[in-house]
């Protein structure tokens, strides 16, 4: 997801209403999101799906990333030969 410009990706929810569909337009084209405000402060960013579900595994991935170095930290890990051992089992026929 590209970076928020704050020229054109801050509108107030006034403005929002009155071009939903040119909003979703530019969300759809330049994939950066847009940033809904009411009485000045912001309380909800509309951006395109696919940039959406691409922030999401891009977060998974981080959270199980952490979820391991916790793990290894604790001296919950396994050394590398022993998880080599283990894949290579499974990839045998």
């Amino acid at each position: 997801m590209d970076r928020i410009n704050y020229e054109q990706d801050i509108r107030p929810l006034s403005e929002f209403r009155a071009g939903v569909s040119s909003c979703l337009k530019q969300v759809t084209e330049s994939k950066r999101p847009l940033v809904i405000t009411q009485h000045g402060k912001g309380v909800a960013i509309l951006c395109d799906v696919g940039e959406f579900e691409a922030m999401q595994t891009r977060l998974e991935l981080l959270e199980e990333i952490y979820k391991a170095e916790t793990q290894i930290n604790e001296g919950r890990g396994i050394d590398h030969e022993e998880a080599k051992n283990m894949v290579m089992k499974g990839l045998k026929p």
